[in-house]
């Protein structure tokens, strides 16, 4: 029956009013790292997990690896209890801080790692070079460890997380350390992974990257969850605005502006620098109809919007600890 419920599971990730607390050091008095958490992870997406230092994000993971058990509520991996081995056996994990034994080259390293996926000899030689191509470290194979760089010991670390083909990957800051075009290449690999119907689970900081590559994600601030849905639920089109910057010699007469509304306002010299909420596109052109009646040269008009970041930074205002 089990294993029928394992089949059947549509969310490769559920969690459902998960707490945990942790005895604190002063007066005994407890620590509420996880608050009643609800979270859904389903199969073939990639899902980024964000929050500040101490959110809690750390805590979330080590309760769906086992590492630790929770106070209350309900997780599952797979369709089985956080923790159970037969999930885990289906999970490539890469840490944020992979420790490789400097003595090890990266075929030897991937063999350590495979052997304790289970992995046997024959399979680990078959899928060797396709792995260390997929890295970008094929050629450095027989190459000791200890002369690889941050970014090339993550990228190992990558290879070693997928190398058993694992149903999900739970990724903890998995390109730091690397350069933009490795970040590229790993964004391309994340995305490729996904397209196979794996489940991408990744922990990071980087909020940019996260933007570039996440189909979903989950906002955590003090243990509580701040948010959980798409990036453009965060960033709606409707928060857009024009960012439009002239010269003249003389502001906009007040009547004028006072048409705009949300217009603001940006003096540096003869440089003026307009923003302007756009509720339609005809909005902005008759503000520039308007600026250039005053006798201001448009020097550049430029569209944007609220960025994941604002998003994130208006969602965690409140807690103590920030980016």
């Amino acid at each position: 029956m089990e294993a029928m419920n394992v089949e059947a599971a549509s969310n490769v990730i559920e969690v459902n009013k998960l707490c945990k607390s942790f005895r604190g050091k002063i007066f005994g008095k407890p620590i509420h790292a996880l608050k009643s958490v609800d979270l859904e992870v389903g199969r073939g997406e990639i899902f980024g997990l964000l929050g500040p230092n101490g959110a809690g994000k750390t805590t979330l993971i080590k309760v769906l690896l086992g590492v630790i058990q929770r106070s209350e509520g309900s997780a599952s991996l797979l369709g089985l209890p956080a923790g159970d081995r037969r999930s885990r056996r289906k999970v490539g994990y890469l840490p944020e801080q992979l420790k490789l034994p400097v003595h090890q080259t990266a075929t030897t390293a991937l063999n350590f790692y495979g052997q304790l996926s289970g992995m046997s000899g024959q399979e680990m030689r078959k899928k060797r070079d396709e792995i260390l191509s997929l890295v970008g470290l094929l050629g450095r194979q027989h190459e000791s460890v200890k002369r690889f760089s941050k970014g090339m010991q993550q990228r190992l670390g990558l290879a070693q997380a997928i190398q058993h083909d694992p149903e999900l990957l739970i990724l903890d800051e998995p390109t730091d350390g690397l350069d933009p075009v490795g970040r590229s290449q790993i964004r391309t690999i994340l995305k490729t992974l996904r397209d196979q119907g794996r489940t991408v689970f990744l922990n990071s900081h980087i909020l940019q990257e996260v933007e570039l590559v996440c189909d979903r994600v989950a906002i955590l601030g003090s243990g509580e969850l701040k948010f959980v849905g798409r990036i453009d639920e965060l960033t709606p089109e409707q928060h857009a605005s024009a960012l439009i910057v002239t010269e003249g010699e003389q502001d906009l007469p007040d009547e004028t502006k006072a048409r705009f509304a949300g217009l603001q306002l940006r003096r540096e010299g003869t440089t003026f620098h307009w923003n302007l909420p756009i509720q339609e596109q005809s909005t902005v052109n008759h503000f520039v109809d308007e600026l250039r009646k005053s006798h201001h040269s448009i020097l550049s008009v430029r569209r944007q919007k609220k960025t994941l970041e604002d998003a994130f930074l208006d969602l965690i205002a409140t807690d103590a600890e920030v980016l």
